[in-house]
């Protein structure tokens, strides 16, 4: 394959809190394992789960921080900022990754911090996790609402700042609230289709709809309960189908990878960043014209970045 863009996965949260590695082979994403892969970037997700409130998300976050600095020390592994940094890597057949947080809770209320977290080098932010936080309301909040007030202000901080609004996890009236407010492309990092599966989490046609028409993306999820409605049974090729919708809607250059590694249980018949090579294949096979693959498992990421640069407001 010729290489790898993954818009989500939660290995550096994991390499934290387990304090552990990024070359940790036990783990479905280990920098060890990327050596058939390239170019390869990765961007890496600091969660901040529900329970977590003010100085506590801080504190998590601070500690992703560190841990991330830690590790690509001396790795030769590039810390991507700009999509500059981006197009370099590629063009070097190297590895890169790009931080990026899960859920707004990380701003303690304080939209003072968006420029910290600019500062830091997050690229994307979703505005909530499942549950509710001071920017709006996640899709398994009870009686689940939209942005803020609050919430409506950081967006507008956040695309003043480059940091790019993420939808994935975002109750149904939030979603709306960023397609009306947003003045700059949005993406749904790690989400499937709600009409191949009808999980809370996954995307209607509109929705994707919406994305598509504003230049943003969305990433393939491989967390097995949101490929297949009986997730046990989840395969690889429950990936393509979810693919398949997507692009009968008209998403050759909206869809991206945002696989969910270390974050969710995946198909059966994977086991990690080393089974992207048999998926590439398994693309081809259904008759995908190599371009195409190409987009969906680098291209339109990169793409992304470079136009979300350029949407300047």
């Amino acid at each position: 394959m010729t290489g790898l863009f993954d818009l989500h996965c939660d290995t550096l949260y994991r390499a934290y809190t387990e304090k552990s590695t990024l070359f940790n082979d036990s783990f479905h994403i280990s920098m060890n394992k990327t050596a058939g892969l390239a170019p390869y970037i990765q961007c890496l997700a600091v969660w901040i789960p529900d329970e977590y409130r003010g100085g506590a998300a801080r504190s998590l976050f601070g500690g992703c921080l560190a841990k991330l600095e830690e590790q690509l020390a001396g790795s030769g592994i590039a810390r991507c900022r700009t999509a500059d940094d981006i197009e370099r890597t590629a063009q070097a057949g190297k590895k890169g990754v790009i931080l990026t947080v899960e859920s707004g809770a990380v701003l303690a209320g304080e939209l003072s911090y968006i420029s910290k977290l600019r500062e830091a080098g997050v690229r994307m932010m979703t505005l909530t996790w499942n549950g509710r936080n001071e920017l709006g309301d996640g899709v398994g909040a009870e009686n689940a609402g939209g942005l803020s007030p609050l919430g409506k202000k950081a967006l507008a901080e956040m695309e003043k700042n480059d940091i790019i609004a993420d939808v994935s996890h975002a109750s149904e009236r939030l979603f709306y609230d960023v397609a009306e407010l947003a003045k700059r492309p949005f993406i749904a990092s790690h989400s499937d289709a709600k009409a191949v599966c009808p999980h809370r989490r996954n995307l209607t046609d509109e929705q994707f709809g919406i994305i598509r028409d504003k230049k943003g993306i969305v990433g393939l999820n491989f967390c097995r309960d949101f490929l297949n409605k009986n997730g046990t049974n989840a395969k690889m090729c429950d990936i393509i189908r979810n693919a398949e919708h997507f692009l009968s809607l008209g998403g050759e250059k909206t869809l991206a990878i945002g696989g969910d590694f270390d974050g969710a249980d995946i198909p059966s018949d994977m086991t990690g960043i080393e089974s992207m090579t048999a998926l590439y294949e398994m693309f081809l096979h259904h008759n995908y014209n190599e371009t195409l693959v190409r987009d969906i498992f680098f291209n339109n990421a990169a793409g992304f970045f470079r136009r979300y640069e350029q949407s300047h407001i």
